[in-house]
């Protein structure tokens, strides 16, 4: 890319941030503000129509509402005309956008919006059209030029347009009272959703592939239970079923390395195991799991998992964790 091209980007974004300045300073607090009462409040579903580009970005604008607690979904005005209208209730506000206001599948389904009664916002370019005329609301999205080179593709305009849906969404959001953990819920597939709600018991290794050894147990013994059980480390438990330690791979390194070949028939788990271990429980969240191994000196790679009677119930690893996704 040469500096020119790097010149031409460069004040194209600049014609776009500049024309989303400007919308901020253009808008009427009035018209914002019952639009905001109006989405905040709504019981039904919040309807989104454009045609072409502004369509993709109604689309986008209604998932962004959707996901941020806003019940809302895109219809096509063509569709609309040929059945699809039957989707549109007296509870549910219906933004409408276009940067003309003459839009012709939009204008010619604006009488029948109106027989149902719903309110009517439009986020248009052109407050004298049909469109900003015939709807209960209006959202001036007007730009002073496109940054197309020949001022035709729509671009600024649709940025524009974009720009206002995103901050509805976020102002109702803000309205609404919506929690980090309220968002997770929309989305549990990704990273804030897993940190939010994916849980140690979601992860952990349970009793079948969680060997555990008493208290006493030979160093053999702690050998085996960890070659059966893969997870490089195995848990402790004492007469009561509580857990009494744990020992990882390296415990059991170190410990026949310091014993000497007379001592080590003698050797036992109670000897080198970590005693009052770090533990976690299946309610804990396993981003917070993740927080307890590493926020600390010395990182650690496995917790054991007790239950409100400190009874052993399973282990979780780091590697689980990370594999998770988060």
């Amino acid at each position: 890319m040469t500096k020119t091209h790097l010149k031409e980007i460069q004040n194209l974004l600049r014609i776009e941030s500049d024309a989303i300045a400007q919308t901020a300073t253009r808008l009427d607090r009035a018209q914002v503000e019952r639009v905001v009462d109006l989405l905040a409040e709504c019981k039904g579903k919040v309807v989104l129509l454009g045609v072409g580009k502004s369509g993709i970005i109604a689309q986008k604008i209604a998932a962004t509402m959707t996901s941020a607690g806003t019940a809302a979904l895109y219809l096509h005005p063509s569709e609309a005309l040929h059945g699809g209208l039957g989707i549109v209730q007296e509870d549910d506000p219906v933004i409408v956008l276009s940067n003309s206001g003459e839009t012709e599948e939009i204008v010619a389904l604006l009488p029948y919006l109106k027989n149902r009664q719903v309110t009517i916002v439009a986020i248009v370019g052109n407050l004298n059209s049909t469109l900003a005329r015939r709807a209960d609301l209006v959202l001036d999205a007007s730009v002073d030029k496109e940054a197309c080179p020949l001022n035709l593709a729509p671009t600024t305009s649709t940025t524009v347009a974009l720009a206002i849906g995103d901050a509805l969404a976020m102002t109702v959001m803000k309205v609404k009272g919506l929690t980090s953990s309220d968002f997770a819920v929309n989305h549990p597939a990704g990273r804030l959703g897993k940190r939010l709600t994916l849980r140690v018991g979601d992860l952990m290794h349970r009793d079948g592939e969680n060997p555990t050894i008493a208290t006493g147990s030979s160093w053999v013994e702690v050998v085996r239970a960890i070659s059966k059980g893969g997870l490089g480390a195995v848990c402790v438990i004492d007469a009561s079923g509580q857990l009494a330690g744990i020992i990882t791979d390296g415990d059991l390194r170190r410990a026949i390395e310091q014993t000497d070949h007379e001592s080590l028939a003698k050797l036992t788990c109670d000897e080198f195991m970590t005693r009052k271990p770090v533990v976690a429980t299946p309610e804990l969240l396993a981003f917070d799991a993740l927080r307890l191994m590493e926020n600390r000196p010395s990182q650690i790679s496995v917790l054991p998992v007790v239950d409100v009677d400190q009874r052993c119930v399973g282990l979780i690893r780091l590697h689980d964790i990370v594999r998770s996704g988060l």
